[in-house]
């Protein structure tokens, strides 16, 4: 079926209530384990049905959110969801409760129910109001960041639109770009600021309404952080400072000297990392898909029997149009056993890490599609994000079909680019811990904040005031996980420093990286992290030597790979 024909209708919620309401007692009144399990399988049918419709009406609102009708319908199910949760929070104290959870650990494994006693301590019926609240904030930026209409250059664009001219290797042009954008997120400062301010208060209620002392406890809970805590991220972190911002530093460095600048460099300036221009894609966005199409076809039968189902099935809305939100996701359709990507192809490199990135995610999605519980389909997001990171470097060896004459430069660009943004997603996990530490700072205290982890994370990052958006700590606005999921981001940080030993077997043995990449793929999500590593023979990165290892051979590689030819 194709997405287009996908139907929709909004659900009687009195109704979902009542239905959960008896499958909960069906489950706790069952006179052995085959009623409880065919209650249990009805649960799943009946969630799966209402997540479906959910997140249809979320894509439909994403493609366009000045529709009038799927606004309305995304007003229905943000005031709806956090009511179900309420009934769905009872299914699951019924469900550990049970006297048949040992017949149920046997056939479905034991994460179910590690996963369910997380889940319970994410939510309470006192904070439904807030849960509403949240959810309409966070849609208010998200359609903020839609609406902008940035003048630039004679034209009007929106801000996925600019991204192409903020890596012009014009320099005067370039810097033109990022003042413009950075100038409309000036003139929505205070729509930004309070829009935050609200998010964080509402959120620090939230966890102190459960007992917790803030939002941060409760926030790790509501990721799903099943295998590892606070603690395990702090040293992470301390890692990346130790091992990754050195070397990140160095390859900025060597920039400097390719681009004739000063180091360091301006944020314009840093954007652009050969003089002739970062690399871009050789053909049109039909190009780029049939490319990727060969690439799945090639790479493996399951890879190429997936790819030509979301093309058939018209499961990618990739081109990026006024109104449209900004940013890529992937996602379930989970009646259909189906996934779909979203993006916005602007011209640039990230057209391509779309076809590999979001349809990494995909793959995973579609591997597992009809695993039960539907938990199992995915495992928790730096499990996720594994998946993705990983596909974009399978991808090498097709690179000249989307790179062309600039391969050479998408080598270089992307192995730099996965050590370089290490250390930022980490500052970006270490703001959002000083942020729900101390809710109370002001706006201004936030931005000094950010300003002053960019000096430790991203030192070379000249913070003077030719584009104040940014040297003035206010950057981290643009990043949406921070407005929308709170403590979502350390993830690719973890899920990058796998995906380099991936990278480092490639260029080894494809056939052999292959086998270990669909090793960790098949588990879905039915094991913690840590496991779905050590199942597929991959390192923990919590451990200080696997993030020095990878460091060491990537670098290395960066040292030694020939750049001559390219300016």
């Amino acid at each position: 079926m194709k997405f287009s024909e996908i139907p929709y209708a909004r659900p009687d919620v009195e109704a979902l209530k009542a239905d959960l309401t008896e499958l909960t007692a069906r489950l706790a009144s069952a006179p052995d384990y085959e009623a409880a399990k065919r209650a249990f399988l009805d649960h799943e049918t009946a969630r799966k049905h209402v997540a479906t419709l959910e997140t249809v009406a979320s894509i439909r609102h994403s493609i366009d959110t000045r529709d009038e009708f799927y606004d309305a319908e995304m007003k229905f199910w943000n005031s709806a969801m956090p009511e179900l949760e309420e009934y769905e929070q009872a299914w699951t104290a019924a469900m550990l409760a049970g006297k048949f959870r040992p017949d149920f650990e046997k056939e479905y494994g034991d994460l179910m129910f590690i996963n369910a006693e997380i889940a319970l301590k994410t939510f309470s019926p006192e904070i439904i109001p807030e849960l509403q609240q949240e959810n309409e904030l966070a849609r208010e930026y998200e359609k903020l960041l839609a609406s902008a209409q940035i003048p630039f250059d004679g034209s009007v664009y929106t801000i996925s639109q600019m991204t192409p001219f903020k890596t012009d290797p014009d320099d005067a042009r370039r810097l033109a770009a990022w003042k413009a954008e950075g100038q409309w997120y000036k003139d929505n400062q205070a729509a930004l600021d309070e829009l935050y301010d609200k998010l964080v208060h509402l959120r620090d209620k939230m966890g102190r309404k459960l007992g917790y002392d803030g939002y941060m406890q409760l926030g790790y809970y509501r990721m799903g952080r099943n295998c590892y805590t606070k603690d395990d991220v702090e040293k992470f972190r301390a890692a990346v400072r130790k091992y990754l911002v050195p070397v990140a530093d160095s390859i900025y460095k060597e920039q400097a000297k390719r681009l004739g600048k000063t180091y360091p460099m301006s944020f314009a300036d840093n954007a652009l990392e050969f003089r002739s221009g970062n690399p871009r894609p050789c053909g049109s966005p039909d190009d780029i898909l049939a490319q990727g199409r060969k690439f799945y076809d090639e790479l493996s039968p399951e890879t190429s029997e997936f790819f030509r189902t979301m093309l058939d099935c018209e499961l990618l809305d990739v081109l990026s149009k006024e109104g449209k939100a900004g940013g890529g996701y992937c996602t379930s359709l989970f009646d259909y056993e189906l996934p779909f990507i979203f993006a916005n192809f602007n011209g640039t490199q990230g057209d391509v890490e779309v076809v590999t990135h979001e349809a990494g995610h995909a793959f995973a999605d579609w591997m597992n599609r009809s695993r039960i519980p539907m938990e199992y389909i995915w495992p928790s997001m730096e499990g996720c994000e594994v998946h993705s990171m990983s596909m974009e470097f399978f991808a090498w060896p097709w690179a000249e079909g989307f790179f062309g004459a600039d391969t050479k430069k998408f080598y270089y660009s992307h192995l730099a680019s996965a050590l370089t943004f290490i250390p930022y997603g980490t500052m970006v996990d270490h703001f959002q811990h000083i942020v729900f530490e101390k809710p109370d700072m002001t706006p201004a205290e936030r931005h000094a904040a950010w300003k002053e982890l960019l000096g430790i994370y991203m030192p070379w990052m000249k913070l003077d005031g030719d584009i104040p958006f940014y040297a003035e700590g206010e950057g981290w606005q643009r990043q949406h996980h921070i407005y929308s999921m709170p403590f979502y981001y350390i993830d690719y940080c973890l899920a990058q420093t796998v995906s380099l030993q991936f990278w480092a077997m490639i260029q080894k043995d494809l056939p052999d990286a292959w086998k270990h990449y669909m090793a960790y793929t098949r588990q879905g999500g039915s094991r913690v992290f840590t496991e779905l590593l050590a199942n597929a023979g991959l390192e923990s990165p919590f451990g200080e030597a696997c993030l020095a290892g990878v460091c060491s051979a990537a670098s290395e590689w960066l040292s030694k790979f020939d750049l001559t030819g390219v300016r």
